[in-house]
């Protein structure tokens, strides 16, 4: 997001419309209950892995989209303490909403947001 200019059209990240599927709602209000979430990688990967799923590919994928769409941040300089589910991920690490994640939820809450239409 770093060099956005909110004309991509892809990833609906800094436009003033943002789409959630209801996978990724569910997945914000998750963190709004925890404030922090263990995540892990493998070396030379990028692809984010939640080790508290068995739908590791379903779940890599929403965490990339929140990430993307600035909604939660991703650190592996920041492991959750004490944390045994990590198994052997080298790289483990933390994931918090950010600011805007956050606003995202009070909206919805404000909002009555509670379910996706299909």
């Amino acid at each position: 997001m770093g060099n956005c200019n909110g004309n991509c059209g892809g990833c609906s990240g800094c436009a003033r419309e943002l789409t959630l599927s209801e996978a990724e709602i569910g997945f914000l209000r998750r963190l709004g209950e925890v404030a922090f979430l263990p995540v892990a990688r493998q070396l030379g990967d990028l692809t984010p892995i939640y080790p508290e799923t068995d739908a590791a590919e379903n779940m890599s994928l929403i965490l990339e989209l929140l990430e993307r769409k600035g909604l939660i941040s991703l650190d592996y300089d920041q492991p959750l303490a004490g944390f045994a589910g990590y198994g052997d991920y080298p790289l483990k690490g933390s994931m918090a909403l950010t600011q805007r994640g956050q606003q995202v939820l009070e909206l919805m809450e404000y909002q009555g947001v509670n379910e996706i239409d299909n």
